[in-house]
């Protein structure tokens, strides 16, 4: 069965479909990663968008009952030039046609994905609508051109009601923005004791919860219109030690009175270069993100750059000059990735601990 990929720009891909046999619209990107499309399709930082898998072959290995990033994948459409109709993996389970089916999800493939990059890294992100033949293109560029996408993503994806990982060490609590699976999974390797929040839960909600460290995971959108973090961060910092990544570095930077800025097709895949500043190691990461901190914004603020990505120089990280806080643009906890940068989580460790030991000092001067 033939399938049409439109985009707004008047540019039409004819392929054969796979997948559900919805029609979606949504916002057009490519992933370089060569593999993890399990994982990237289940991203929830993916939300709305119609994701371009540059590698040639997507779905020979099939669907594993293991490697989601979140249960209900919430991508509108999945975009590849050829997809394996006979995965071979012992730990398969499903075919990813088989998966899309059940979830809901178009598929488009046969296409030249090359052409497709180019096509998003020479004119920025584009609309796109994965529809049948039947369709004629020139009614369906208007009605793109004249559609405005949804800009509550990050209440689409977050949980509804708080929830408890328990374990026997420090307390954190994880503001849910959009979290992939992989940030709870590396918490628990460290033993803490985990709530996951909803994304508009307040600063008094969380100190009630006594947390000993605060994680701002990742998420969709535009950090701009999370307008209710902002304002939790602005409370929280400085009374408990913070943790931020990806969408949560955009928001603690907006809390900090600095600005962002949407980037022209952004950073999707598994080998992007950082540099950490402090030390001059480089790490390969794992990222997704549509949206940067603006460098020239971060002069006259309380924070300072921790690391730079060395493809374009944008930001990759901060740090609170006066408060136990930091933050990172990409993936700590790759998943799909490389875990260059999974020590992060142990300096987020350290950082509580250290914040608890000034307490415990604290309270025995004010005893003596």
């Amino acid at each position: 069965m033939k399938r049409q990929l439109i985009l707004e720009d008047g540019t039409v891909f004819i392929g054969k479909a796979f997948g559900s046999s919805t029609e979606k619209i949504g916002e057009v990107v490519f992933n370089t990663g060569m593999t993890g499309y399990q994982e990237i399709l289940s991203d929830p930082s993916y939300c709305g968008q119609i994701v371009t898998l540059t590698y040639p072959l997507i779905g020979n290995y099939g669907i594993n009952r293991d490697d989601f990033e979140s249960i209900h994948p919430a991508i509108a459409g999945m975009v590849v030039k050829e997809v394996a109709d006979l995965p071979s993996n012992w730990r398969s389970e499903l075919s990813l046609d088989e998966f899309l089916k059940q979830k809901g999800i178009p598929g488009i493939s046969g296409i030249d994905t090359r052409k497709l990059t180019r096509i998003i890294r020479n004119h920025g992100t584009l609309k796109g609508f994965i529809c049948d033949l039947q369709h004629k293109p020139e009614g369906i560029i208007e009605q793109m051109k004249a559609t405005v996408l949804p800009v509550n993503q990050v209440k689409q994806v977050s949980t509804k009601t708080a929830y408890r990982n328990p374990g026997r060490g420090y307390r954190v609590v994880l503001v849910d923005y959009g979290m992939k699976q992989g940030i709870l999974r590396d918490l628990n390797d460290r033993g803490f004791d985990v709530i996951v929040v909803p994304h508009n839960s307040t600063a008094k909600e969380v100190l009630n919860l006594h947390p000993d460290g605060i994680m701002l995971s990742n998420g969709p959108g535009d950090p701009e219109d999370v307008t209710c973090a902002i304002e939790m961060i602005k409370e929280l910092q400085g009374k408990v030690p913070i943790f931020g990544i990806c969408l949560g570095h955009q928001l603690f930077a907006l809390a900090n009175g600095c600005k962002t800025e949407k980037m022209k097709f952004g950073h999707r895949g598994s080998n992007h270069p950082v540099k950490d500043l402090r030390t001059g190691k480089v790490a390969l990461t794992s990222q997704n993100h549509g949206y940067t901190v603006n460098a020239d914004s971060i002069q006259g603020t309380d924070l300072e750059v921790t690391h730079i990505a060395l493809n374009d120089a944008t930001i990759e990280g901060l740090k609170h000059k006066s408060y136990p806080a930091f933050t990172v643009q990409y993936h700590p906890e790759a998943s799909p990735g490389p875990e260059d940068a999974n020590y992060l989580f142990d300096e987020f460790y350290k950082m509580i601990e250290a914040h608890a030991l000034k307490g415990e000092e604290l309270c025995r001067n004010v005893r003596i």
